[in-house]
C-alpha cells in the first residue's frame, strides 16, 4: 500500500498496520485526530495475513468474565461497522452472522466441551451466554446436505457468531484510513520511542514521526518495544496452520471452529496451536493431522484437492485474553495486544479508540490491564 508523505507532527502516531492498528486509527480519525500508521516491510510476521477469519464468541473469555462481554461487543457492532467500510471503500469484507458450530468427535470430546463452556457461564456469574448444545440430529437439521463423519456426536453453536474475509477487512481498513486523510508509512519500522519535552520521538530508519500519543499494536514487536516504556506484556508466539481447498459448490450454511467455505468456494481448514517459538514454516505433520481430522468430520472433504496452505503466529498472552494497557510510567504511551484482531476489529474501532482519544476508559478495561499477570506470577 502506498505510502503518503508525512506533513509533520501528528496527535496520534500507531505502531502497526495489522487488524488492531488501522481499526483504532480509524476511530482516532472519526475523532478528529491527526493520525499516522508506521508499519514494517512485508517481511514482518505479519498475523494478520493468516488469520482465518472467524468473528468468534463462543468460548472466548475463559477465566475473564470481561472478555466475554467485550467479544460480544464487538459482534454487535460488526454489521454496522461491516457496511460502513463497504459504503466509503467499496471494498465488501463479506461479513456475514448466521452462528457458528464447534463439531465434536466423541463422547469424550463433548463433555470437555460441555464442562468447558460451562465453566464460562459460571463464571460471568449466571449473566446469559448465548452458547448452547446440540446433538447429532439437530446438527444435521442445521447443516443439510453435509454428511456428518460417523464420530461426530454434537456441536456448541452460537447465534453470535460469524466470519469475514480477512484480507477485504485490512484492504478496507486500509484504504478507509487514508480516504479520511490517515497517514500510512510503510517500511518505518520502529526501532525505540524516546520521550521529547510533551511528545514521544518514533525513532526508524527512514525518519523520525513526534505524537504526544503513541499506540503500540505491533504484534510480537512488543516485546522490543514495550519494556522500555513500562509496558513489560508477556506476549509469546503461538503458530497455527490453515489449509485452503480447491472451490467448490456452497456446501456448508454457517462457519465453524475448524472450517468455514469462502464466497468464492474454496473451505478453509484448521486449525492447530503449536509451541515452535518464532518458527512460521509449514509442518506436514501438523498439515496431515488437520486433513485426517477434516475427512473425519466431513467425509466429503476428502475429495477435495488442498490447493495451498500456510502458517502463522499468534500473539498469545499468558492467559490468552487481551491486553489494553497506558502505561504508568510514560503516560500517553498505549499497548494493544491480542490474539483475536478481526473479531475484535469493530469494537477496537468504535469504542477502544476512545480511550485512546481521551474518554473514561471502557468497564471491561478493568480486567484488561499489566497488572493481572503480575497476579498471576504470585499467585
Amino acid at each position: 500500500m502506498p505510502a503518503t508523505t508525512a506533513p509533520g507532527n501528528f496527535d496520534v502516531a500507531v505502531i502497526g498496520g495489522g487488524m488492531i492498528g488501522p481499526a483504532v486509527s480509524l476511530g482516532l480519525l472519526e475523532r478528529g485526530l491527526k493520525v499516522c500508521i508506521l508499519d514494517e516491510g512485508d517481511d514482518v510476521l505479519r498475523v494478520a495475513r493468516g488469520n482465518f477469519g472467524l468473528v468468534w464468541f463462543q468460548g472466548k473469555g475463559f477465566g475473564m468474565p470481561r472478555y466475554v462481554e467485550w467479544s460480544r461487543m464487538s459482534a454487535t457492532l460488526y454489521p454496522a461497522f461491516a457496511a460502513e467500510l463497504k459504503s466509503y471503500t467499496g471494498v465488501d469484507v463479506g461479513h456475514a452472522q448466521p452462528g457458528g458450530l464447534e463439531l465434536l468427535l466423541g463422547e469424550e470430546e463433548l463433555a470437555h466441551r460441555r464442562h468447558f463452556i460451562g465453566q464460562i457461564y459460571q463464571q460471568g456469574g449466571g449473566k446469559e451466554y448465548e452458547v448452547e448444545f446440540l446433538d447429532r440430529k439437530q446438527v444435521e437439521d442445521m447443516l443439510p446436505g453435509v454428511g456428518l463423519g460417523d464420530d461426530v456426536v454434537g456441536a456448541s453453536y452460537s447465534p453470535v457468531d460469524g466470519h469475514v474475509n480477512p484480507l477485504f477487512l485490512l484492504r478496507a481498513m486500509h484504504t478507509r484510513f487514508q480516504q479520511a486523510g490517515g497517514t500510512y508509512l510503510p517500511h518505518h519500522r520502529v526501532s525505540a520511542v524516546k520521550k521529547n519535552g510533551a511528545a514521544y520521538d518514533l525513532i526508524t530508519e527512514a525518519g523520525t514521526v513526534s505524537a504526544p500519543k503513541v499506540v503500540i499494536a505491533a504484534g510480537h514487536g512488543l516485546k522490543q518495544l514495550g519494556p522500555p516504556l513500562g509496558l513489560d506484556i508477556p506476549i509469546r508466539p503461538q503458530r497455527g496452520h490453515i489449509l485452503v481447498t480447491e472451490r467448490t459448490k456452497p456446501i456448508l450454511p454457517m462457519p465453524m471452529s475448524a472450517f468455514r467455505q469462502t464466497v468464492e468456494g474454496s473451505i478453509m481448514l484448521g486449525v492447530s496451536a503449536e509451541e515452535a517459538g518464532y518458527n512460521d514454516q509449514v509442518d506436514t505433520g501438523t498439515v496431515a493431522k488437520i486433513a485426517e481430522r477434516a475427512a473425519r468430520t466431513i467425509p466429503a472433504l476428502r475429495e477435495l484437492n488442498v490447493v495451498r496452505t500456510w502458517a502463522a503466529l499468534r500473539v498469545l498472552t499468558p492467559d490468552k485474553c487481551p491486553v489494553y494497557a497506558e502505561s504508568k510510567s510514560h503516560p500517553g504511551v498505549y499497548a494493544i495486544a491480542s490474539h483475536s484482531g478481526v473479531t475484535l476489529a469493530a469494537v477496537n474501532a468504535k469504542v477502544a479508540s476512545g480511550w485512546i482519544a481521551g474518554d473514561p476508559a471502557p468497564e471491561q478495561f478493568e480486567a484488561f490491564g499489566v497488572e493481572r499477570f503480575d497476579a498471576q506470577k504470585t499467585a
